[in-house]
């Protein structure tokens, strides 16, 4: 299963680069393009989930790593002005 990373800029400046176990995270974020705090973490819900449930059917477990960034992604989304944006940088395979 091909695993990638995604590099993202929190509204208060700081960078973070995030782990996906899939490639999903490609359908639902765009290189260059901001979204709106709380959107952003809805789509990386949804994709670490979908993620997560891939390698479910894969392995016969959910990824662990997919969940534990997610919740990662949702406490430093707690501590961002709720107005801001979230800016995806780049993948990395």
């Amino acid at each position: 299963m091909p695993e990638m990373h995604f590099h993202v800029r929190w509204p208060d400046g700081r960078r973070e680069a995030c782990y996906s176990p899939s490639l999903v995270v490609k359908d639902f974020l765009t290189p260059g393009e901001s979204y709106a705090l709380d959107d952003f973490v809805e789509k990386t819900r949804t994709a670490l989930t979908i993620a997560s449930d891939r390698v479910r059917e894969k392995y016969g477990f959910a990824c662990s790593s997919a969940l534990d960034q997610l919740a990662r992604i949702e406490a430093a989304a707690k501590r961002q002005a709720s107005d801001g944006k979230v800016t995806v940088e780049s993948f990395e395979p």
